[in-house]
């Protein structure tokens, strides 16, 4: 049996443009089993619409915690100091029901930088889609955009966290770098929700 994302509707702008089905992401039977035992699973696939440029990866896990608290850590935009790595400021600029304009602070090293993000939410779906923000100051950032999707499962709940980004900086310096920011960051995520859910640690 494989797990398959259900199809899409692509967010731009703000607009609903079209209901597009996306390739599945089919997970093997290890991978389904990986899963269960507690591991972040990643997968060499970058959110729909990304640029073929764009690196970046797609992770899932299971988190011991009920799908609305995942879903409020989620959407608390001004937390994601929490368990995003290197974000170390956050700054919530415009927000409403479907959508919110974020600016994040990240440290690296001595030096940090800025960047927006346009948020969409959507609690029907339990999906959090996000893209640059065109016009906006963006720093070392050319494209930055990804997806938060949250699904029941047995035991709890299944995120899903994918990302695509291109920056200014060479290849060679962030190679390898956004697989390890998606694992972090589930992993995080995971540990302070399942924290404030109360469950047993790992």
């Amino acid at each position: 049996m494989r797990y398959h994302l259900l199809p899409l509707i692509v967010l731009a702008g703000g607009l609903l443009l079209a209901a597009t089905p996306t390739p599945s992401l089919d997970l093997s039977v290890e991978q389904q089993q990986r899963l269960a035992a507690g591991d972040v699973v990643v997968l060499d696939t970058l959110p729909p619409g990304a640029s073929k440029a764009a690196r970046g990866a797609t992770g899932m896990a299971i988190v011991r915690a009920a799908p609305p608290q995942v879903w409020r850590v989620l959407t608390d935009y001004r937390g994601h100091v929490r368990y995003y790595p290197r974000v170390i400021g956050v700054e919530v600029l415009e927000a409403d029901e479907r959508h919110a304009l974020v600016r994040y602070e990240i440290g690296i090293g001595p030096t940090s930088f800025t960047f927006h993000l346009n948020k969409y939410p959507d609690p029907v779906r339990r999906r959090i889609e996000w893209q640059l923000a065109e016009g906006r100051a963006n720093s070392i950032f050319r494209e930055n955009s990804g997806y938060w999707q949250i699904d029941d499962a047995s035991g709890g709940t299944m995120v899903t966290y994918a990302i695509a980004v291109r920056t200014t900086l060479p290849g060679f310096f962030t190679s390898g770098s956004e697989r390890q920011s998606v694992i972090d960051t589930i992993t995080s995520m995971r540990k302070l929700v399942e924290s404030e859910a109360g469950a047993p640690p790992r």
